[in-house]
């Protein structure tokens, strides 16, 4: 009997076994799988000295960078959208009167704040961008508008703020946008020399430049900008900016010129500049970062600090940007003395830096 049982036994032991190794692989498998997801945001890279830094400024800055990261990284956990999480991030630093951007913008020559936004969905390369806008309270909601709820990719001036208006988007006065410390920094550039842009990056006086008439001058503003990777492996990409103190003639830079400073692509990377936006759109850098990663196989990190670290310095340009690829992996790489950045990774994990 014993001798008949014991086929028996043995076949249901291997088969016991066999299912336990076939749930441990499943686990395996699915741990391997488990949402890699994540927010990168920036806000604006140029000559930022801890030397000059007050330990009260620095501690409002690091308090900002991390509210914008867990303003977007409460959407992914939730299983969000990386669009809502770059919209959300740079909402709020469009909101701190830090950053160059929404409430923080810098003035024109006329002392007017004109600003500009962009964002790119990365699954269906669908984007939107405003340019010159005046009375939007977040830039970055009405690029989002024109994205979604138009044909077009990008509007500027009146016409974007009536179709902002006519979106349903908030509305303010344009003396909403008054700081004290952006109208003092008009007049200091104007009290220098009248006939000089003063760019929000670095204190080098590029020759370039020089011909130009355009002084370099880093008084620690910066664009904003947010990427994102979410559950379900969506990349989105989303910038904001005031520009340039004491810009004339209706420049715009790089940040609403969807593959100069902004650009998504599920099969690459999302991309968010800052820096010296001349260069970056003569460069079309962020869409160069996802054309080396597809084109020549580099990594998202190769291709940024190619960009970064040599072409935009080659022609006489500085910056950063922030990047996030498919995979998850980032890189955030800048050419000046420092540069406003963070990330939350999936388990909730908040990093900021600021210089180098």
């Amino acid at each position: 009997m014993l001798r008949k049982l014991l086929p028996v036994v043995a076949s249901a032991l291997l088969c016991c076994f066999f299912k336990s190794a076939m749930a441990a692989d499943h686990m395996g498998d699915s741990s391997l799988h488990q949402p890699k997801y994540m927010l990168v945001i920036h806000g604006g890279a140029g000559t930022i000295l801890k030397s000059k830094m007050t330990p009260e400024k620095e501690k409002a800055y690091q308090e900002a960078l991390t509210a914008a990261l867990q303003a977007g990284y409460s959407i992914l956990k939730s299983g969000g959208s990386s669009l809502d999480a770059v919209t959300a991030a740079v909402r709020v630093m469009e909101d701190s009167p830090l950053f160059n951007a929404g409430k923080g913008a810098v003035f024109t020559n006329e002392g007017r704040n004109e600003m500009d936004a962009a964002i790119m969905n990365g699954k269906t390369l669908e984007a939107g961008a405003v340019a010159s806008v005046t009375v939007i309270k977040n830039p970055i909601t009405a690029a989002r508008a024109v994205m979604e709820k138009s044909q077009h990719v990008m509007m500027i001036g009146a016409g974007a703020e009536k179709f902002a208006k006519q979106a349903g988007l908030e509305i303010v006065d344009p003396s909403y946008f008054y700081t004290e410390d952006r109208w003092k920094a008009l007049q200091q550039v104007k009290a220098a020399d009248s006939t000089k842009m003063q760019l929000d990056h670095d204190s080098v006086v590029h020759k370039s430049a020089a011909r130009l008439g355009v002084e370099n001058r880093d008084h620690k503003f910066g664009t904003v900008g947010a990427v994102a990777l979410d559950k379900q492996g969506n990349l989105a990409a989303a910038t904001s900016t005031g520009g340039m103190t004491n810009k004339k003639f209706g420049r715009v830079g790089d940040s609403p010129i969807i593959g100069g400073g902004t650009y998504a692509n599920n099969a690459t990377c999302a991309i968010s500049c800052t820096g010296w936006g001349e260069y970056f759109i003569r460069l079309v850098v962020a869409k160069s970062v996802s054309d080396l990663m597809e084109y020549k196989g580099w990594s998202v990190q190769q291709a940024a600090d190619e960009m970064i670290m040599k072409k935009v310095p080659a022609l006489g340009g500085d910056g950063g940007l922030i990047a996030i690829d498919k995979d998850g992996n980032i890189a955030m790489p800048f050419n000046t003395a420092g540069m406003y950045r963070g990330s939350v990774t999936a388990d909730g994990k908040i990093t900021v830096a600021i210089y180098k």
